[in-house]
Formats: structure tokens, sequence, C-alpha cells
């Protein structure tokens, strides 16, 4: 058996193209050109690599985006008149803050100091709370990325045995809630698995849709993959031999039935999802 490769770049080239026209009758029919907002602090390289995607991406989908830096040693009290700056623009429609931030500001404050209606990344509590109760405003854009990737790929997700592996906010805990939602993209019985988890291997060998998000290179083995289940990379992990995964992806080929690389698979989706969220809050506050 030689699985099947789940093209995410692809697929986020097509959903990037469906917003691109999306936002062109927008504009045609409101007048005002959807933007998105970012908040730089420090040069982490990741984070700029991150940020300058995101720019390239709303560009080629026309939307306007805005860059703002602050220094690694900005306040707390700077970052925050910032973002309360950003909230009062009507011209931004969408905005983020890239996460890590300096040890000296407490990122829990930032997010919950964005404006829920621009809070693109759905990290807010308010729009937490609205995922948990089946009635978002945003989904988080790497869970949706992954659930649009599984719906347009034609796997089943209804009744199917989700075992993620990593319990984090940003992935696993919100993909949980989307998966078990009632209705198309949902319906799943969902594990949640994390470091202490009881054997693992054995929980995720039961998985008939494996999801690894736990940030530790190639740490999902074949012999953890039940013969046919479809794996989901979302790890990106630096390491001498490159950019690699969550899952040990040449041994994952012979066992899993479809599966995502890394990269070329969640990643590009999640930017796709960046540009829904933000032409979705531009219709909501306009």
């Amino acid at each position: 058996m030689t699985a099947r490769i789940l093209d995410g770049k692809a697929l986020a080239a097509t959903i990037r193209e469906e917003i691109r026209d999306e936002v062109s009758r927008f504009v045609e029919q409101r007048g005002v050109q959807p933007c998105l907002a970012a908040v730089l602090v420090g040069e982490d390289p990741a984070s700029q690599v991150y940020v300058r995607n995101k720019q390239r991406a709303c560009e080629r989908a026309g939307i306007a985006s805005q860059l703002h830096r602050l220094a690694e040693t900005c306040g707390e009290d700077e970052l925050l008149q910032l973002v309360a700056d950003m909230n009062a623009d009507p011209a931004v429609h969408g905005m983020l803050v890239q996460l890590p931030l300096p040890a000296q500001i407490r990122a829990e404050k930032v997010l919950v100091a964005v404006d829920p209606a621009k809070d693109v990344d759905a990290f807010h509590p308010e729009n937490v709370g609205r995922l948990v109760q089946g009635r978002p405003r945003f989904l988080p854009c790497t869970p949706h990325g992954v659930q649009q990737l599984l719906v347009r790929e034609s796997i089943e997700i209804a009744g199917a045995h989700v075992v993620i592996v990593g319990r984090s906010d940003i992935v696993g805990k919100p993909l949980a809630n989307m998966l078990v939602q009632r209705g198309a993209g949902g319906d799943a019985t969902v594990t949640l698995c994390h470091s202490r988890t009881r054997e693992l291997a054995d929980v995720t060998r039961s998985a008939d849709i494996l999801i690894a998000a736990i940030g530790r290179a190639r740490f999902i083995t074949a012999d953890m993959i039940k013969p046919g289940a479809t794996v989901i990379d979302v790890g990106i992990n630096r390491t001498d031999d490159g950019l690699v995964g969550d899952v040990d992806f040449e041994a994952a080929l012979a066992v899993a039935g479809a599966i995502t690389p890394v990269p070329g698979g969640v990643g590009p989706l999640t930017i796709a999802m960046l540009l829904h969220n933000t032409l979705a809050a531009a219709g909501a506050l306009i």
C-alpha cells in the first residue's frame, strides 16, 4: 500500500482563487476593500516568514493589509494601545497579533483586548465560547483548514473515530470541538490525546482519522497508525534535515490510506482560512 497524498498546497490555491472572486464581488457591491492588520513584535524569524506569507496572500486575493512592527523591547501598554487603535479603526476589518510574544507581554491579556468581531484568528474567549456552543463567528484558521481538507478530499468524517494528538488551544481543542458538532464536517467521535494519555499507540491505532499536532518531529511512527487510516500532519519542525512534520512521513506512506506532507499540507490552508475570515469580518462590520 502507498498512501494517497493530500495536497494542501493545491487545495489552498483553489480556495484562495474562490476567495479572490468573492472579494472582487464584495468590493463591487459594497465599495469597500476588506483589510487585515497584523502586529509583529520583535524579530522572530519564523514569525516574520508567517507574516510575510500572509501579506502576499492578501495582495493576491485583493485584500488590503497593514503590518505594524514593534520592537522586541516594547511594553505591554504600548501593544495594548495599538490594539485599541485598530479596534477603533473602521478601515480595519480583521486583525491579528502574531505569536509568540516577548516574555514581558502577557499574551492572554493582549488576545482578550482584540475586538471579537475583528478577531480573525478566533482566539478571543468570546469566539472560543461561540465555537464550543456550535454557533461560531469565525472558525480558527488551522483547524478550519484541516476540516476543509477532509471535506474536499471526500474523507468521511461522520461516524469516524478521529484521534487528535495534541491539546493546544490553537489546534487540538478547537478542532475536537469542530469535528463533534452536528452536520457537515462533523458528527465524528473524537479522542483528544496528550502527554498523559496512557498506551498512546493503542489509541492512535484505533483512529480512522489520525491528526498529529504535538510539535515533536516524527513523533507518530508507522506502528501507531491503523492500516488505511487518514493521517493529517499539522506539525512543522525545523531539523537538520529541514522542515519535517510530527509524523514519520516515509514510514507512514506504507501504512496510511491518505496522508498530508510537510511542507505542502495543512500550512497553506491556514492562510487561506485567514483570508476567508477577513472577508467574513468585513461583511459583518460594514
